[in-house]
């Protein structure tokens, strides 16, 4: 199995746009990139705009070779409704649009399924089922919290495994920080871990204490339990500059049973370069 990052936040954007090739499909999971319109009171920097229009161009070069599309959640960082000729042809594999969703992803999500209409799209409701080809199994979590509860709505975790090799993908789940978040995870007991992780950057403001505290006991519990050896930790996490150091706890229980925690920009052997996170540093830099 080839799991591939294709853009993330540890890459410069906000996405988790992930490639899964086995001997039998090719999948692309949320194939959306977007920046946040603010941060530290600052829009977008050139150069983000720039790292954005090309991490889509990328993953247009990924769905042209994908046979299957899956979107977890209907924020535009997961999916993007205003280009969706690229799904031409395609089977998308989505989460409910009105089960388990709030009223802002209905909405989204309403208008991206009118905005699919007139293309050649075989389009499934994905939560909870499982689906077969050859010998790769694609299974979904029945929709769990978006964080620690439903007030941003609900997303699916993914689990694909190919008879040799197995990867797990965790969606929003900013953490996890809930038990139901860490059950799916568990028993789907995957060697390669993609997690969104904490949203650090917002800690006692927008993202708990206790969250957080619930986040790095479950991540410990996810290595301790499970066959975990890769763990990915990006998206919510590496929109800030200290992720490591906030994540110590995390990084030395793995080190002390041989489980290797990185980020997406890591694992896909690129450079980081947190810009979110660095606006500041590039509004003082020259154009």
């Amino acid at each position: 199995m080839e799991v591939v990052p294709v853009a993330y936040d540890s890459m410069g954007v906000r996405s988790m746009a992930t490639f899964v090739r086995t001997s039998d499909v090719t999948v692309l999971i949320d194939p959306g990139v977007s920046l946040a319109p603010k941060r530290y009171s600052l829009p977008p920097h050139r150069v983000e705009i720039e790292r954005m229009n090309q991490k889509w161009d990328e993953i247009r070069r990924f769905l042209a070779e994908s046979d299957l599309v899956v979107i977890t959640h209907y924020h535009y960082d997961h999916h993007d409704p205003n280009d969706v000729e690229v799904l031409n042809g395609k089977k998308l594999l989505i989460k409910h649009p009105k089960e388990k969703i709030n009223r802002s992803q209905m909405g989204r999500a309403a208008y991206f399924l009118e905005q699919l209409k007139n293309l050649d799209v075989e389009v499934e409701f994905c939560d909870g089922k499982n689906y077969s080809v050859g010998e790769t199994l694609l299974e979904f979590s029945k929709p769990v919290f978006h964080g620690a509860d439903s007030r941003l709505g609900f997303v699916v975790e993914v689990y694909v495994d190919d008879g040799r090799e197995s990867f797990l993908f965790s969606s929003d789940v900013e953490g996890p920080n809930r038990e139901e978040q860490l059950d799916f995870m568990l028993e789907k007991n995957a060697e390669t871990v993609i997690v969104d992780g904490p949203m650090t950057y917002m800690l006692g403001y927008r993202f708990s204490q206790k969250s957080f505290h619930s986040s790095v006991e479950n991540l410990k519990t996810l290595i301790e339990r499970s066959s975990v050896r890769k763990l990915v930790l990006d998206h919510h996490l590496t929109r800030d500059l200290r992720w490591r150091e906030r994540m110590v706890e995390v990084f030395e229980f793995g080190r002390q049973v041989g489980v290797e925690v990185l980020s997406a920009a890591e694992m896909a052997g690129v450079k980081e370069d947190l810009l979110e996170a660095r606006r500041k540093e590039l509004y003082k830099k020259k154009n």
